[in-house]
């Protein structure tokens, strides 16, 4: 069975204390539905669009979100399919973090949803590899990382999957699961194509089955693409000798806390000062009336020529807009004439 080798250092164990006390600050947030509808959505998107940006694909924050919304993009039908594949697989966590025990099936099915339709050879999609491999520079055609033999595949992915449905994971922080389950399948790079996309979902479904980002805000392959040099770089800080994945942990743990950090802000700023929360309970709010908010959270008021600017209303349907909020006790109006604005309760 695999045994991962690594030690607790001040670095991780700061960074573990961190990601508790945000994800003790996100659980715990007086979040309405809408607003934990759209930071899930954020999330979502961000994930597929720096998971396969970091492999090359060309796409855009924005086009990414076309595709999701089900709208077509001129773009190469390749780099599409990718995005899309990514898409349904973080869409389909949930299931796979249900499957135990987690077999080698489960994870071929994960990889071909991942690569459908977009490798040269399509017998290759959901298929352990059948040749070596090596991780290559695109630039410098320099040889990064030769994975192991082909022939040792088959077993060394077999062992991972022992370790990964075996009762002393559970004894290891979920985080650390996540990063040692990722590091590893990057390692024995089980297939000719899309290791990496593979792996980060692996890492996600290990959050969600340790029940630790249950409501799925943040997007960790947003950190890895902020620097992919460094992202890479933790990943050769192993010595393939020794396999100590101190060092890969400390740079995972990290990019964990900073992940979580940002949606921190993001949810200390959703609900701070908004007494409706708690007088009123839950209200469902429109995507428009979420980011009418939001603008108010930032700037403190608001006027209708604002509201009319952010969605290219008229002034009568920024207004009809704003009645709407008035109506639902979440903004009051203030002055009169020009100087006409309005706060949050």
């Amino acid at each position: 069975m695999f045994k991962p080798n690594f030690h607790y250092t001040h670095k991780i164990v700061n960074n573990l204390t961190a990601i508790a006390k945000a994800r003790a600050v996100i659980l715990n947030a007086p979040l309405i539905p809408k607003w934990e509808v759209s930071l899930r959505r954020e999330a979502l998107l961000r994930s597929a669009h720096s998971s396969t940006a970091i492999e090359g694909n060309p796409l855009t924050l924005e086009q990414v979100s076309e595709l999701a919304a089900g709208r077509d993009i001129m773009v190469r039908r390749k780099d599409k399919k990718e995005v899309l594949n990514y898409l349904e697989a973080l869409e389909k966590i949930p299931e796979f973090a249900e499957r135990k025990p987690f077999k080698l099936s489960d994870l071929l099915e994960l990889h071909k949803l991942v690569t459908r339709d977009t490798l040269e050879n399509p017998a290759d999609e959901g298929s352990l590899r059948n040749q070596q491999v090596a991780v290559v520079n695109r630039a410098t055609g320099q040889i990064i990382f030769m994975p192991p033999p082909t022939d040792r595949v088959g077993a060394l992915v077999e062992e991972f999957l022992e370790w990964f449905n075996s009762e002393e994971v559970n004894e290891i922080d979920p985080v650390l699961e996540a990063g040692l389950a990722h590091y590893e399948l990057v390692r024995i790079h089980p297939f000719v194509d899309g290791n990496g996309r593979t792996a980060r979902v692996m890492a996600s479904i290990v959050l969600f089955k340790r029940a630790f980002d249950i409501k799925r805000f943040f997007a960790l392959d947003d950190y890895y693409d902020k620097d992919r040099r460094a992202y890479y770089a933790a990943l050769k800080t192993v010595d393939q000798d020794s396999l100590d994945l101190t060092g890969w942990l400390e740079y995972f743990t990290e990019g964990v806390a900073v992940s979580l950090k940002a949606v921190e802000d993001k949810v200390i700023g959703l609900s701070q000062d908004i007494k409706f929360l708690k007088e009123r309970g839950q209200i469902a709010l429109t995507d428009r009336q979420v980011k009418i908010v939001e603008m108010l959270l930032q700037n403190e008021k608001l006027t209708i020529g604002q509201v009319k600017d952010l969605f290219g209303f008229s002034r009568q349907m920024a207004l009809k807009e704003m009645t709407k909020l008035v109506d639902l006790g979440v903004v009051r109006p203030k002055g009169r004439g020009r100087g006409a604005y309005y706060e949050l309760v």
